[in-house]
């Protein structure tokens, strides 16, 4: 039983609400310091909504507009198969290699979640597909911008209930799962990507990731990354074990872990991730969804210290700066080892960063299981569908990652 003491009480519910991995739960700290997350700041997220909900569908792609993921079919490079699930019938594109995503979170009390397990189907964390019909997938906004207010309410239960009791829609986030979509998707390879909480126990999904996929026996498919939190005194000794299993991926997480990029002392873990030749992987910009409290840490700015006083490590940044594409592009564009993933991003504003980089630093990932595999994948095709374009389509969905993962074309 859980002590009802005010003092227990409210270490309990910190802990707990550190366990979510999306950072919609509610959160506070001190104030920023000066500089660190400012008024412009907030009217330029302000400013990103606003523009979207004004040009959405009015770019030369039109209204993109489907019923759910299953919706998809209507596009020419997917369908249906007998069971009604989306596959794409491409045979043209190669083995895609997608850096972003992950598995059912099984954290703090440890509730039950079988990730060697197969179910009837996949329940997204954002699931376009949980009516017959499907909500309403609109291409041409940020991707967590098709979803209601419940939506995002009943996401809020979920993070939290699968570090406590746990819930059924976690349970369908699995090794079997993610390959079966991974198949239907032509999708070759997947990094899943672990998150450090820094909870006082039950956190370690490193470990937990890189031991299921040994059982399963499908690290053909899939690699754990590793992640350790930056604010752990004994982060860089942590981060040497951890990268001794063999992982290739350091992920980061600034929104969640309550860190700046840009921190002093978090600089000698990114020089021992240089040093270890690891991939850093960051959330990167703001997604619109944090409390207020956690937005200061994902400006695109606070990761500019990490690119040039580390040249040589390779860093992603996921979701392409999310709400913040336009200033993580131009960041990027100023670095070399900087790269860009791209899932979450709008049609058009995917679209603009291809035509801006020739289709260089970018690539392929998807965030499952928040959302399904096709979505991501649907508006690379969108983008490349003009002839001259594929090589750009293949640069995207592989060629990309074997410059950072050449092992994989072993």
């Amino acid at each position: 039983m859980i002590s009802t003491k005010p003092n227990t009480r409210r270490r309990f519910l910190k802990v707990a609400s550190a366990a979510a991995i999306t950072t919609t739960l509610p959160g506070c700290s001190d104030p920023p310091p000066p500089g660190r997350y400012t008024q412009a700041d907030r009217d330029q997220l302000a400013e990103q909504r606003r523009v979207e909900a004004a040009t959405r569908g009015k770019s030369r792609f039109g209204e993109q507009r489907y019923r759910g993921y299953r919706g998809l079919a209507e596009l020419p490079w997917f369908d249906l198969d007998e069971s009604g699930d989306l596959i794409c019938i491409d045979e043209s594109l190669p083995g895609i290699i997608d850096v972003h995503a992950h598995l059912g979170m099984s954290v703090l009390f440890k509730p039950e979640l079988d990730l060697q397990a197969a179910t009837p189907r996949v329940r997204h964390l954002l699931d376009c597909n949980a009516t017959s019909s499907g909500c309403e997938l609109d291409l041409d906004v940020y991707i967590n911008g098709n979803f209601s207010e419940q939506a995002l309410k009943e996401l809020k239960r979920t993070t939290l209930t699968q570090a406590l009791w746990g819930n059924p829609v976690v349970r369908t986030h699995t090794i079997p799962n993610l390959l079966a979509e991974m198949d239907a998707m032509r999708v070759a390879h997947s990094f899943v990507l672990p998150i450090k909480l820094g909870l006082l126990f039950g956190d370690n999904l490193s470990e937990q990731w890189h031991a299921a996929i040994a059982t399963a026996g499908a690290g053909d498919r899939l690699s754990a990354g590793i992640s350790v939190h930056p604010e752990d005194a004994q982060h860089v000794e942590k981060l040497r074990e951890q990268a001794a299993t063999g992982a290739r991926m350091l992920k980061l997480h600034p929104t969640v872990q309550q860190f700046y990029p840009d921190d002093p002392t978090v600089m000698p873990l990114y020089e021992e991730a240089q040093s270890l030749g690891l991939v850093v992987i960051f959330h990167g910009g703001r997604a619109g969804i944090e409390p207020e409290s956690r937005l200061r840490y994902a400006m695109p700015r606070h990761y500019a210290a990490v690119l040039e006083n580390f040249p040589k490590l390779q860093v992603i940044m996921g979701h392409a700066g999310a709400r913040d594409s336009a200033a993580m592009l131009d960041l990027a564009m100023r670095h070399d080892n900087a790269w860009l993933g791209i899932h979450g991003q709008s049609v058009s504003n995917l679209d603009a960063i291809i035509r801006r980089t020739g289709g260089e630093k970018l690539l392929f990932g998807t965030d499952w299981p928040w959302y399904h595999l096709g979505a991501t994948l649907a508006k690379v095709m969108l983008c490349t569908r003009e002839p001259g374009r594929d090589a750009i389509r293949h640069a995207i969905l592989r060629n990309n990652a074997l410059g950072l993962f050449p092992e994989l074309n072993s």
